[in-house]
């Protein structure tokens, strides 16, 4: 995936009759991007009160169960 910069891709936006900013729009790329984001930091979130294991240790269990090959 590319990353997208708001210098890129601006975003646009909507303004009322006083000129105050209502709405925006943003790229697709842009837009799909920030989804993503919010998901990725919504399963660290979730995932906050786990207890972290070495890379020792990760590569220890996924060798295990062949996922990792030596």
């Amino acid at each position: 995936m590319t990353i997208t910069t708001l210098e890129e891709y601006p975003p646009k936006y909507i303004v009322d009759a006083n000129g105050n900013k209502t709405e925006v729009i943003l790229s697709i790329e842009l837009y799909e991007q920030m989804l993503e984001d919010i998901h990725d930091l919504a399963i660290v979130a979730e995932r906050r009160s786990q207890q972290a294991i070495s890379l020792a240790e990760m590569k220890k269990r996924l060798n295990l169960n062949g996922t990792l090959s030596s």
